[in-house]
């Protein structure tokens, strides 16, 4: 039992390291050899190069939306932001429709939200009015006691001459020329009352009352005459329905013409000397329309009109207003009534910026073209078919560009990407962390 329990001790170590060759896939055990220890760094070094850029096929470059831009010295302005939004002109905007005289509504031609060209009927009323029932009447009489004085002169004049023919011709005359004083002054009332020219003869020739009255849509205001072709107006309300008892004077409808507006500017007691120095030199100021998410849609040039003589105690706003022109986008019909759009409407949000200062020889790139990534800030420089990531000095950032310092980590004449520059700055950071395992969350 001696003899093979020794035997046993020896063949055990031997088993084992014939064992550990096999599962190595080795005859012999190696050391690391000292050169590729020694060459391990450039691997690192290598591995950080990398990191700091990438290159990228055109179609890459396609699918991120790569824009070049070539880094150049150019002046810039230094703008502060305000929020501002379109409002109606009081006085010019909206026309309130009314009744000229007490009546009926019989028939509403209009619907809210149509457009309708000045002259166009709005409104049939049957009018109950008693002062301009009176003054048809009155008017009536005057017209009939007019001709039976026209058919009296006439007879005279056809007996013998004589001097009491002549005496009541000329009675008569005089008569006459009453008659026709009222019945001019009663055609001014009329006209006074809402009637039209048209009307009046008309009701001169049928020698009848004038039951009903259309109400139509009115004219262009002298400022709205002036801007461009003339242009419809839109029911913004309707106040009235069919049957409705209306006194003189009551609204009908309320017609909007928006042609012009007005920006209403937002600004803070600390920018009025920049509003001044605008409204004194005549600056055009852009402005930029706000659409949904608070993206920026369209861009104009306007000038300050005027300053509020006030500041709002509750807000401490100070209020500024610039004069927006409209156009129309849209002129359509569905089923005989017209629609339009305006390209601007009440209620739409802007920004304001007003020129702050004016510096020159800066480095300024699209807003886009900088990577933030807490406090570093990085381009990425066109270098051949790679893009090299370099960090930067942010001096100010504006709404759509950015001012880099001069500071030798770009020079004028280095092209960066201008819009792609975030797709590589995360294709770059997952190269870094190795990327996505494919066989995370299954076992095989």
């Amino acid at each position: 039992m001696s003899l093979f329990a020794s035997q046993n001790a020896r063949m055990i170590p031997l088993l084992m390291l014939m064992f550990f060759q096999q599962g190595c896939g080795s005859k012999e055990l190696k050391s690391v050899p000292e050169k590729q220890s020694a060459e391990m760094p450039d691997h690192a070094h290598a591995h950080g190069d990398q990191e700091t850029s990438i290159r990228l096929s055109d179609a890459a470059l396609k699918n991120v939306g790569y824009q070049p831009f070539a880094v150049k010295l150019t002046p810039y302005t230094k703008k502060n932001s305000v929020p501002a939004i379109v409002v109606e002109r009081a006085g010019r905007s909206q026309l309130d429709v009314t009744a000229p005289m007490t009546g009926i509504v019989i028939r509403v031609y209009c619907i809210e939200g149509e457009a309708v060209d000045p002259g166009q009927p709005l409104f049939d009323l049957r009018l109950t009015h008693e002062d301009l029932v009176a003054s048809q009447r009155d008017f009536l009489r005057s017209l009939e006691e007019l001709d039976i004085l026209d058919r009296e002169i006439a007879r005279l004049k056809s007996v013998s001459e004589g001097i009491i023919a002549g005496r009541n011709i000329l009675e008569r005359e005089y008569a006459r020329q009453k008659i026709n004083a009222a019945i001019l002054s009663l055609r001014e009332s009329l006209l006074l009352h809402g009637l039209s020219g048209a009307q009046v003869d008309g009701i001169r020739k049928t020698r009848k009352l004038f039951k009903e009255l259309t109400v139509y849509a009115p004219e262009m205001n002298a400022d709205c005459s002036t801007v461009g072709k003339p242009h419809p107006f839109t029911i913004q309300s309707l106040r009235v329905k069919p049957g409705q008892q209306l006194a003189a004077g009551g609204s009908l409808c309320v017609l909007s013409d928006h042609r012009r507006l007005y920006l209403q500017g937002k600004a803070f007691e600390a920018d009025a000397p920049q509003l001044i120095k605008a409204t004194e030199e005549n600056q055009p100021i852009n402005v930029v329309r706000l659409s949904e998410g608070d993206d920026f849609d369209s861009e104009e040039q306007l000038r300050i009109l005027y300053l509020s003589d006030s500041v709002d105690p509750d807000s401490r706003a100070f209020h500024f207003y610039m004069e927006l022109p409209n156009t129309i986008t849209q002129d359509r019909k569905r089923e005989e009534t017209r629609f339009i759009d305006w390209k601007y409407k009440p209620g739409q949000r802007f920004e304001v910026r007003l020129p702050v200062g004016k510096v020159s020889k800066r480095l300024v790139l699209p807003i886009d073209a900088v990577v933030r990534e807490g406090a570093e800030a990085y381009v990425f420089r066109q270098n051949g078919k790679q893009f090299d990531r370099v960090p930067v000095h942010v001096e100010y950032q504006g709404p759509q560009q950015i001012v880099i310092a001069n500071d030798g980590a770009i020079f004028p004449g280095d092209v960066v990407a201008a819009q792609g520059a975030y797709q590589m700055y995360l294709a770059i950071k997952n190269k870094a962390t190795g990327g996505v395992d494919p066989h995370a969350g299954h076992t095989h």
